[in-house]
C-alpha cells in the first residue's frame, strides 16, 4: 500500500503519461518506483531498455504499457513471450524516436547512456513532449541542436540530473517571473558538486595505478559501469558543466566546481547581492526524477528524508584541476561548442570500454580524449548527421590512439 504522503491530489492536474527510454538502467528504475508511488496519476505508456528484455517483459507485466521497444536488434527476444497481450513491440535504435513521438505519450524521460539519446531526445522535443532529460550527452553532443529546438519548439524541459535539477530550483528563489532554465544577470555564478568518487585522496601518481574494482566501487551512488568510471575520472562533472551552460545559458567562467563527499548538496546557485541558495537532500535519485515527471510540482514521494535528530556535517573542498584535468577539458568544450562535445563524448566512451576491458589504464583515460579532441578538425554548427560522423571518427581516433 502506498503511503499517505506519498499519494497526489486526485484528479490529475496534467497529463501523465510517460514513456521511460532507458528502462533497465538505474534512472529507469528508479523513474519506475516514482510512478509506481504516484497512485496511479503517473502511467508507464512506453518501455524501452537496449537489449536487457528479461527486465523489458519483468517491467512491462507490472505496468503494463501499450508499447515497448528494444534497441538492440540482436538482443534475446524470448523473454518477450511474457509480454501481457496485445503489447505492441518495437526494434532497433529508431524505435525510441517513434515511442517519443506517440501521440499517447505526454512526457519522455530520456535515460537512454550516451550520444545514443540525442535523436530521441530531438525527437520528443520537435514533437512537442515534456522533456526531462537525463541523457547529459544530448546537451555535450548536441546542446546547440536541442538547446534551438526547445526555443523554436516552446518545449517544457525538466533537468533530471540532481545538479542541474538543484540549480533549476535554487534558480527559483528569484521573482517569480524570472524563467529557471535561464541564470540571467542575478546570477554571479553556479556551484556544482561533485562527491569525489572513490579517488578523491588520490594523488596523481597513485592514479596510474587504480585498478578496475577500485574504480567501479563508488562511495555514494549506484550507477552503471560507463557512468560510476565517469565519476572517478570526474568526466561526468566535466560533461555537467558543459550541460549546465547549455541549459542554462551561462558561461564556463561562471562556472565553480565543488568536491563534496556526502553528497547531500546537489549544486548551489550564488547571487550577485553574495547569497548562496542550495538545494540540499539525502542522495536518492527519486527526488529529481519525481521534480521533472510531475513538472516542477511538489508532491509526497519516495525520495528519502533527512533524519533531523542526528548530527549532519558537510565537507566542501575545491576541485584540484592537476589531478582531476577532465574539468579543465570540459570548459575547454563548453567553451569552443560546435563539433568539440561529440568528439569528446565519443573519444570517453571508447576510452572506458577500453579500461574496463584492461586494454588502457586508468589515468590514461582522459588524456586520449584530449589527445582526439586536438586531432579533429573544429566544426562550429555541425548538423545531427554530421555530429554522428565525428563520433564515428572519435571512436577510431581514440582506438588508434590506444594502440600507439
Amino acid at each position: 500500500m502506498i503511503p499517505q504522503t506519498c499519494q497526489p491530489p486526485s484528479p490529475s492536474p496534467f497529463p501523465g503519461n510517460i514513456a521511460v527510454l532507458g528502462a533497465s538502467g538505474s534512472i529507469g528504475t528508479a523513474a519506475l518506483e516514482v510512478i509506481a508511488a504516484s497512485g496511479g496519476v503517473l502511467r508507464a505508456a512506453a518501455l524501452s531498455v537496449h537489449h536487457d528484455t528479461a527486465k523489458l517483459a519483468e517491467a512491462a507485466c507490472r505496468f503494463r504499457p501499450a508499447v515497448v521497444a528494444v534497441a538492440d536488434q540482436h538482443a534475446d527476444r524470448a523473454p518477450l513471450s511474457r509480454l501481457p497481450a496485445g503489447t505492441e513491440v518495437l526494434f532497433g535504435p529508431e524505435s525510441l524516436e517513434t515511442i517519443a513521438r506517440r501521440a499517447d505519450v505526454d512526457t519522455v524521460l530520456c535515460a537512454v547512456v550516451g550520444c545514443a539519446g540525442l535523436r530521441s531526445t530531438l525527437a520528443a522535443v520537435e514533437a512537442g513532449k515534456t522533456l526531462a532529460l537525463a541523457n547529459k550527452e544530448s546537451l555535450v553532443t548536441g546542446g546547440e541542436l536541442v538547446m534551438d529546438a526547445v526555443r523554436r519548439r516552446g518545449a517544457a524541459l525538466f533537468p533530471v540530473d540532481s545538479e542541474h535539477s538543484a540549480i533549476y530550483q535554487s534558480l527559483r528563489a528569484r521573482s517569480a517571473a524570472a524563467d529557471p532554465l535561464v541564470a540571467g544577470q542575478e546570477v554571479k555564478s553556479l556551484v556544482l558538486t561533485a562527491s569525489g568518487g572513490p579517488f578523491k585522496d588520490r594523488t596523481a601518481e597513485e592514479l596510474k595505478s587504480v585498478t578496475i574494482g577500485e574504480a567501479l566501487a563508488h562511495p555514494t551512488w549506484k550507477m552503471g559501469k560507463k557512468i560510476t568510471i565517469d565519476s572517478a575520472t570526474m568526466m561526468n562533472k566535466a560533461f555537467e558543466l558543459v550541460e549546465a551552460c547549455w541549459l542554462f545559458g551561462i558561461t564556463p567562467d561562471r562556472i565553480e566546481v565543488m568536491i563534496h563527499p556526502q553528497s547531500v548538496i546537489h549544486s548551489m546557485v550564488e547571487f550577485i547581492d553574495s547569497a548562496v541558495v542550495a538545494q540540499l537532500s539525502p542522495p536518492d535519485m527519486r527526488l529529481p526524477i519525481q521534480l521533472a515527471l510531475y513538472r516542477g510540482r511538489r508532491l509526497g514521494g519516495p525520495a528519502r528524508r533527512f533524519d533531523w535528530r542526528q548530527p549532519l556535517s558537510f565537507e566542501m573542498v575545491p576541485v584540484d584541476e592537476d589531478r582531476f584535468p577532465a574539468i579543465r577539458l570540459g570548459r575547454e568544450v563548453a567553451s569552443r561548442g560546435g563539433s568539440c562535445g561529440a568528439v569528446v563524448n565519443a573519444a570517453n566512451e571508447t576510452a572506458v570500454e577500453a579500461f574496463l576491458s584492461g586494454r588502457l589504464p586508468f589515468h590514461k583515460i582522459v588524456a586520449a580524449c584530449q589527445a582526439v579532441l586536438g586531432y579533429h578538425q573544429f566544426e562550429a554548427h555541425p548538423t545531427l548527421d554530421r555530429l554522428f560522423e565525428l563520433d564515428a571518427w572519435a571512436r577510431k581516433e581514440t582506438l588508434k590512439w590506444i594502440s600507439l
